[in-house]
C-alpha cells in the first residue's frame, strides 16, 4: 500500500480541444486543474505534485526526468474536434506513447482521449479507443481515475464518474496548478466548466457521451474563479457547457436568474479581471424561448468583456444533413437567432445597448460586446453538393441582411465510437475534399473578409495584444479570449509584451494594426504606410519634416481622420 504523503506525481498535459471544451495555450482546461485538487484531496502533498505542458518537454528535454521519476505520471489530452492552433501544439499519439515508454512509476491515461486517437489530429479521420502502453486508462472521469487510484495505493479504480461535490472541492483544491503553466500569470486563460452533456443527440458529437446536462451551482463556480484569482489569473472562459443560457434550469429552457448570479458572481471575486467571454449558445434556445433568452443574453453584455464570441452550432444548412444527423436547429431558426444575439448584444462600449447592433462610420471604435459565430461541419450523413450551395447562401444572408458574425468556424468531420457518425466515419469527408477546399476559399474571400470588416472597422482599437510570433518581417499577436482576432503588426517587435493596436486593414481572419496610439514623430515607414490614407510618399514626407507639435501641424492632407490612429509626442518621449 502506498502511501500518499509520499508519492512523486507529474501531470502532462496534452492539450485538449472538445466540442464544449478548449485547453490548447494560452487556454489551461479543467483537466489538470482538477486532477491535482484530486490529488491533493487524495492526500498527495502540494509540493509534490510537477505539471508540464508537452510544449514544455519538446522545448526543455530535461523535464523528461520528471517523467521518468514520477511514482505516477498521468497524462490528460484528446482532441475530438480538429483545429488550427498558435499557442501551442496538440500532443500526437508517438508522443503520448513515448510518455507511457519514459514513466518508471504508474501511468494512467485520461480526458477525451477516451472517446478514441486518430492517425493525426485533423478533420476528416477515423479514429478507435487505444490504450498507447498506459497501466491505466480512465474511461470514466480522469479526476475520479487520480483520487481513486492513490486512494487504493496505486492499486486500481473503478471507473466512474465523478459527483458535483467533489468537482466543486477539487476544482478550488487545485487552483494551484496553474503556477507552474508557462504562460501564467499574464498570459494564461482559465476554462470553466457550469455544466457538461447535452440534452440533444447530433451524429457526429461526443458532448452526449457525457449523458444529460447537468449543472454547477454559481456559488461553486464562483468558488473556483475566487480561488485562481488568488494565483494570479486574470483571464476567464465559461466554455465547459453545451448552451450557457441553459445553465442552472432543465437543460434546454434559460434560466436568467442563475445566469445573474454567475456572472455578477463573477464580477464580486475578481473585480480586476481582465476577460470573461464564453462559448457555446445553443440557437433552438433562443428560439423557443426568445424573451428569456434576450434577458440571459443581455445578463452576459452587461458584465462580459469586448470581443466575445457565442458559437451556434448550426453545423449544416442543408435540411437533408439536418434530417439524416439529428441536428436541432434549422437554418430559418439559427438566422433568427444570430438576430436577436445582434440586437441583445452586439453594442460596443461607449453606446446605448438599445442601438445594437452597430457598425460603419458612427459605431465606437471597439469590438462589439457579444456577437454569434457559426460553427459549419462537413462530412456528415447526407451530404451532397447543394449542401455547400446552403452553406454559403446562409452565410450570405446573414451579411445582406445587417447583422454581424464574429466568426465563422468550417471544419471536417471526425467520427468516434458511441456516436451515430462511427458507421460512417470519414468517407463522405473524404470523398468530397476538393469540393471543401474551393467552399471554403470562396467563403474566406466573399464572406469572411467583408465580415470582419463590419465587426471591426479600420480605427478599432484591440487593447492588450499579445505578440507571439515573427513571420516575413511582422508581428503577430492576439488578444486573449473566445476565438481572438490575429493581429499582424508591421516590423518585429518583442515577443511576450502586450501593446495596443488600431486596426487598420482586413484579411480573410485576421487583421492589419498599428500600435495605438502612433507616434508621428517615432513611427516607422512600414507602420506609417499600413494607414489608410497614407502611402510611400506621404509618409517620406512625414519622417522628412520630424518633429511635428500636434497631427495638425504635419498637414497631411489625407481624407481619413487620422486621429483614430495616431498622436505627437515630443522628441524627449518618443521612443
Amino acid at each position: 500500500m502506498t502511501d500518499p504523503e509520499t508519492l512523486s506525481v507529474t501531470i502532462v498535459d496534452g492539450y485538449v480541444d472538445e466540442p464544449a471544451h478548449f485547453g490548447v495555450p494560452p487556454y489551461i482546461s479543467t483537466y489538470p486543474r482538477y486532477a491535482a485538487g484530486a490529488l491533493v484531496d487524495a492526500g498527495v502533498p502540494r509540493d509534490q505534485i510537477t505539471y508540464h505542458t508537452i510544449d514544455r518537454l519538446r522545448e526543455q528535454p530535461d523535464y523528461w526526468r520528471d517523467v521518468d521519476e514520477a511514482d505516477l505520471m498521468i497524462y490528460l489530452g484528446g482532441m475530438t474536434v480538429p483545429g488550427k492552433y498558435v499557442g501551442g501544439t496538440p500532443a500526437e499519439p508517438d508522443e503520448v506513447r513515448k510518455l507511457a515508454w519514459t514513466a518508471n512509476g504508474t501511468s494512467l491515461m485520461g480526458g477525451p482521449v477516451k472517446f478514441g486517437v486518430g492517425e493525426e489530429n485533423a478533420g476528416a479521420t477515423e479514429t478507435e479507443r487505444q490504450d498507447l502502453d498506459f497501466d491505466f486508462v480512465a474511461k470514466g472521469d480522469v479526476e475520479a481515475a487520480v483520487h481513486d487510484l492513490v486512494d487504493s495505493g496505486l492499486e486500481g479504480f473503478n471507473n466512474r464518474m465523478r459527483d458535483l461535490d467533489e468537482v466543486s472541492r477539487w476544482a478550488q483544491e487545485g487552483a494551484f496548478i496553474v503556477e507552474q503553466h508557462p504562460n501564467h500569470p499574464a498570459h494564461l486563460i482559465c476554462e470553466l466548466e457550469t455544466s457538461r452533456g447535452c440534452a440533444y443527440r447530433c451524429s457526429f458529437c461526443t458532448e452526449p457521451l457525457y449523458g444529460n446536462p447537468e449543472f454547477r451551482p454559481p456559488p461553486t463556480v464562483v468558488g473556483e474563479v475566487d480561488a485562481l484569482s488568488d494565483y494570479g489569473v486574470k483571464h476567464f472562459r465559461i466554455g465547459r457547457q453545451a448552451d450557457i443560457l441553459a445553465y442552472g434550469g432543465d437543460g434546454e429552457a434559460p434560466n436568467p436568474d442563475a445566469l445573474r448570479q454567475l456572472y455578477s458572481g463573477i464580477r464580486e471575486v475578481a473585480p480586476d479581471l481582465e476577460t470573461l467571454h464564453l462559448d457555446n449558445m445553443n440557437p433552438i434556445t433562443i428560439v423557443n424561448w426568445p424573451e428569456r433568452s434576450r434577458e440571459g443574453i443581455r445578463i452576459i453584455a452587461e458584465h462580459n468583456t469586448p470581443g466575445d464570441t457565442a458559437a451556434f452550432g448550426l453545423e449544416s444548412a442543408d435540411p437533408v444533413v439536418q434530417e439524416e444527423n439529428n441536428l436541432n436547429v434549422t437554418a430559418e431558426e439559427c438566422f433568427e437567432a444570430v438576430r436577436i444575439v445582434n440586437e441583445a448584444a452586439g453594442w460596443r462600449p461607449g453606446e446605448d445597448p438599445a442601438d445594437a447592433p452597430t457598425f460603419g462610420d458612427g459605431a465606437p471604435r471597439r469590438l462589439p460586446k457579444l456577437l454569434p459565430g457559426i460553427n459549419l461541419l462537413h462530412g456528415l450523413k447526407g451530404e451532397r453538393e447543394e449542401t455547400y450551395e446552403r452553406n454559403r447562401a446562409f452565410l450570405q444572408r446573414v451579411y445582406d441582411e445587417g447583422y454581424m458574425l464574429r466568426r465563422i468556424n468550417i471544419r471536417q468531420v471526425m467520427a468516434f465510437d458511441g456516436t451515430d457518425m462511427s458507421d460512417t466515419g470519414a468517407k463522405i469527408a473524404n470523398d468530397h475534399k476538393q469540393l471543401f477546399k474551393r467552399y471554403k476559399k470562396r467563403v474566406r474571400e466573399e464572406i469572411d473578409n467583408p465580415m470582419l470588416e463590419r465587426v471591426a472597422p479600420p480605427g478599432t482599437v484591440l487593447p492588450d495584444v499579445h505578440l507571439e510570433y515573427h513571420q516575413d518581417g511582422t508581428t503577430f499577436g492576439r488578444q486573449l479570449g473566445t476565438y481572438p482576432l490575429l493581429v499582424g503588426v508591421p516590423g518585429e517587435r518583442e515577443l511576450g509584451r502586450t501593446i495596443d493596436v488600431a486596426v487598420v486593414d482586413h484579411g480573410y481572419r485576421s487583421v492589419t494594426g498599428v500600435p495605438y496610439p502612433l507616434d508621428l514623430n517615432a513611427a516607422s515607414m512600414n507602420e506609417l504606410t499600413a494607414i489608410p490614407g497614407i502611402g510611400d510618399s506621404t509618409a517620406g514626407d512625414i519622417v522628412v519634416n520630424r518633429p511635428y507639435d500636434s497631427i495638425a501641424d504635419a498637414d497631411l492632407g489625407t481624407a481619413f481622420d487620422l486621429s483614430q490612429f495616431v498622436t505627437t509626442r515630443s522628441l524627449e518621449s518618443a521612443d
